[in-house]
């Protein structure tokens, strides 16, 4: 026993006395001056030998050395003391005194500068997360670890794989690099680089990236997504694709386990179902859950046919379920059988200087309601509809549309109509409590109007000259259109009127009460009713 006391004092002496480089691959490299000598705890078997002008201390069985906080184990170790380095074989084990343990078959360990390679099964965990690969270099005095040769990180039910990696035990980062994938129970992600935190799951994505989760697919090239939170912001121009729509914008924040988003910056909604609807907006939030859409500053509507598109712009524009209004919905629309299908139950509503804009139709209003499961899109507040060379006012306005296209008006309380009668000042009335239009591919075909009605006509000769006007009232007068003119007046019951020569009529009889040609507020192209200033 005494002499196994004076060995041991030997060896921990020449330690004391080592003043070495270590050389790795042939390459001097400084002796780092905050690093410390490697020191021998315990083995169940140790052997000293002196070879090439260096002494090796060979350690076997339940080997534990280590070198300031840094403890070292391994099956058996053979410990350069002349240039405090170790080779290690067999369950090696490196531990800094923290959360961080590094694990490998084989281990060459640079005492000077605290470099550790690790080959062969080697396994890192830091409490959370747990990287394997078959070769990783670790720095223990900054823990900062890269393989290059293929890695997998576990934590939980997340995996990521990546031909090449850094993990920084500081921050608990990990980037990946080349053909990466991550799994978990929602999400797959594909990527070139990706830089993951095990502690806090934040990915964050600096190249193009492919995120698919069910029936949706989200691709950006900047951006992050927290797998434990599920939420995520995502930048540059991103898109998200659904079984059901499309979604484009500058900037997304997304909150999987609310079902809500937000989308910033020239924001572009496009469904993908028969329905046929887009939205654009600079801001747009959603909750998928209720099937909500919420769009301000500039938001546009889209009502899409194959030959007309129906524009609708509003300073708010909201969308949700018919069946989760707070009121009763009464349906309109009796003109055509209603669906029981489900996708018709949602609704569109606009707010505040609400302007439409169609090759066949334009219109204007304060508040619209648009229901699907009905087909009718509600006007109230000041509505205008122009039609042609017609324009239409009253206190409420219905417009029936079929396959998206206007099939017919209805306008409750105060109704007038008024068509301008070619490039003359002269103009057509009709006045009611209650007004009719049909539309046929677009075209005005009829009105009719009921209830205190009133018509100024002007009367075309077979040559198309002015016969005079016609000033009547009636029960009901229906008109019929051709080719955008009037072709024939029909009046019902209680007829008064009379004819009047042109010339022989003041510009005041021409007029009917509350008569307003308001053809400047009218929507001239598409681009007018989508730019700020109108």
């Amino acid at each position: 026993m005494k002499q196994v006391s004076y060995i041991l004092i030997l060896i921990f002496c020449s330690f004391s006395k080592v003043d070495a480089q270590a050389i790795l691959g042939g390459t001097n490299a400084p002796i780092d001056s905050n690093s410390k000598l490697i020191e021998f705890l315990s083995a169940e078997t140790y052997n000293v030998k002196k070879q090439d002008s260096m002494d090796f201390l060979i350690l076997v069985g339940h080997v534990k050395i280590k070198q300031g906080k840094t403890l070292l184990f391994g099956d058996s170790l053979i410990l350069n003391t002349t240039l405090n380095t170790l080779e290690g074989f067999g369950n090696v084990h490196i531990n800094d005194a923290d959360s961080v343990h590094t694990y490998a078959d084989y281990l060459k360990y640079i005492g000077n500068t605290k470099k550790a390679y690790l080959r062969k099964h080697v396994k890192l965990t830091d409490g959370k997360g747990v990287l394997t690969t078959d070769s990783l270099d670790y720095d223990v005095s900054v823990k900062i670890g890269n393989f290059k040769k293929g890695g997998k990180l576990v934590r939980q039910k997340t995996s990521l794989t990546s031909t090449e990696g850094f993990y920084y035990g500081v921050t608990r980062d990990v980037i990946f690099r080349k053909k990466v994938t991550l799994n978990d129970p929602d999400n797959t992600i594909i990527t070139d680089t990706l830089e993951y935190n095990t502690y806090s799951q934040l990915s964050n994505f600096i190249s193009p990236t492919k995120i698919i989760s069910k029936t949706r697919i989200i691709r950006t090239k900047n951006g992050n997504y927290n797998i434990g939170t599920k939420k995520g912001y995502l930048y540059d121009r991103s898109s998200i694709d659904d079984s059901t729509y499309t979604f484009l914008a500058d900037e997304m924040a997304i909150d999987d386990s609310l079902g809500l988003a937000e989308f910033r910056g020239n924001a572009i909604y496009k469904s993908k179902d028969s329905l046929s609807f887009d939205l654009m907006a600079n801001n747009i939030k959603t909750d998928k859950k209720k099937s909500i859409l919420l769009a301000t500053e500039l938001p546009t509507l889209l009502i899409k046919q194959n030959k007309d598109t129906l524009y609708v712009t509003a300073d708010t524009l909201y969308s949700a379920k018919i069946s989760d209004l707070n009121k009763p919905f009464k349906t309109v629309r009796d003109s055509i059988g209603i669906t029981t299908d489900t996708s018709l139950n949602k609704y569109f509503e606009a707010f505040h200087n609400v302007k439409l804009f169609g090759d066949s139709l334009q219109g204007k209003c304060d508040s619209l309601f648009f229901a699907l499961n009905d087909s009718t899109i509600r006007l109230f507040n000041n509505p205008i509809i122009w039609a042609n060379n017609s324009q239409i006012t009253g206190d409420t306005i219905y417009m029936y549309v079929n396959n998206k296209k206007p099939e017919q008006l209805k306008v409750i309380d105060n109704a007038f109509a008024i068509s301008k009668v070619d490039t003359t000042s002269f103009y057509n009335q009709l006045k009611g409590n209650k007004l009719n239009a049909w539309f046929k591919d677009g075209e005005l075909t009829k009105m009719r109007t009921k209830g205190n009605a009133e018509n100024i006509y002007f009367a075309l000769d077979d040559k198309q000259k002015f016969l005079g006007v016609n000033r009547t009232t009636a029960q009901s007068i229906e008109i019929d259109f051709e080719n955008n003119e009037v072709a024939k007046v029909v009046f019902v019951n209680q007829l008064v009127g009379k004819m009047s020569p042109l010339g022989q009529t003041s510009t005041e009889n021409m007029r009917l009460k509350g008569f307003k040609w308001l053809e400047d507020l009218r929507p001239k192209n598409k681009y007018e009713i989508l730019s700020p200033k109108n």
